[in-house]
């Protein structure tokens, strides 16, 4: 399942807080003329910048997700208001290193971002979940993800996650088994491929970009 459609049906039945809105208004995900000088100076930026993904865990970006099955991999930097253009909240990188895309994020309020010349449809709406990495075979990591209602169920919260209340929901056998934890806030966001893509930079998928080992984020 790919990160869109992942936090889609996430905010749509585990998690509390604002629904999934739908996809940008152009389907196809084709910039608009409007939208093409953002699209050509970020992909040109963020690829010159983020080149290698040693690149991006210098600047604060940190692996959270496995490979989804538009073959991306997930980084974030725990900074969910993108203040310009060259500060995106998520990068992708495929299973070869490869930066593929990123994601721009400000909190969720009442009304769709209007930012950076881009259509305001392009921002979706995301409830607030919790991301977590446990310790795996042979020093692997097992990324997932949960909501507000297991969270809950132990005396904890979305907002507060820890690793304690991963034990308590029986998601870890014990806490030292945690190697991170983290709230993914309630947030308007776009997505966004720096690669060329022949549906758009703002498709869903990208036909170039074949997944690896994808595999479905638990929730």
């Amino acid at each position: 399942m790919n990160r869109r459609a992942l936090l889609a049906a996430a905010a749509a039945t585990i998690l509390t807080g604002p629904a999934c809105s739908v996809f940008a208004a152009d389907a196809s995900g084709r910039p608009t003329v409007a939208e093409k000088p953002f699209v050509t100076a970020v992909s040109a930026d963020l690829t010159e910048r983020f080149a290698t993904i040693d690149a991006a865990r210098k600047a604060g970006y940190f692996r959270y997700t496995d490979e989804d099955d538009t073959g991306a991999i997930s980084y974030a930097n725990l900074k969910w208001t993108s203040t310009d253009q060259r500060h995106p909240s998520q990068l992708w990188y495929d299973a070869k290193g490869r930066l593929i895309g990123c994601d721009f994020s400000v909190p969720y309020t009442s009304e769709r971002p209007k930012m950076f010349g881009l259509e305001t449809s392009r921002w979706q709406k995301f409830g607030a979940h919790v991301h977590y990495g446990l310790m795996g075979p042979g020093g692997t990591t097992v990324y997932g993800a949960t909501g507000a209602k297991a969270m809950a169920k132990v005396g904890a919260s979305v907002d507060h996650p820890t690793a304690d209340a991963l034990v308590a929901a029986g998601i870890a056998k014990k806490k030292s088994d945690v190697l991170f934890v983290f709230t993914f806030p309630a947030i308007w966001d776009v997505s966004m491929w720096v690669i060329p893509n022949s549906d758009g930079a703002f498709a869903d998928k990208n036909p170039d970009v074949k997944p690896v080992n994808a595999k479905e984020m638990p929730m």
